[in-house]
């Protein structure tokens, strides 16, 4: 976001945050319950701030944009206050599509294809003489 622009960003989001805690509809409500939002203490090379949107777990099929969340949830917001949070992207949005790699509050469980089933090999009778 835009150093510039870094107050515009921050009331939108405040302002979607406080209309999906007052929302009634279960996907929405879905949603924003794993919906965190983490601003980086320290901004890129560019001095753009950095924020990221964790969703743990994503709603399948959930159409995460605040854009349009804002436009469908947030009557009271002026209507400038959408195109300034549009014009304070650097650059666009990126996806980052993770999977967990460790939970540090269990131990760890070996990765399915690292454990290989024990396999017995048949036993072979000689023959008497």
């Amino acid at each position: 976001i835009k150093p510039a622009a870094i107050a515009d960003y921050e009331l939108v989001i405040r302002a979607l945050q406080g209309a999906l805690a007052k929302d009634t509809d279960v996907s929405r409500q879905a949603a924003a319950k794993g919906w965190r939002v983490f601003k980086a203490a320290i901004p890129d090379a560019k001095g753009n701030a950095l924020y990221v949107h964790v969703l743990l777990p994503a709603v399948p099929g959930f159409d995460y944009r605040p854009s349009l969340l804002v436009d469908m949830l947030v009557k009271d917001l002026a209507p400038e206050m959408l195109t300034k949070y549009q014009d304070a992207f650097a650059g666009p949005p990126s996806k980052l599509d993770l999977s967990e790699l460790a939970n540090m509050t269990v131990a760890p469980v070996a990765p399915a294809e690292a454990v290989k089933p024990e396999i017995k090999k048949p036993e072979i009778k000689k023959p008497r003489r």
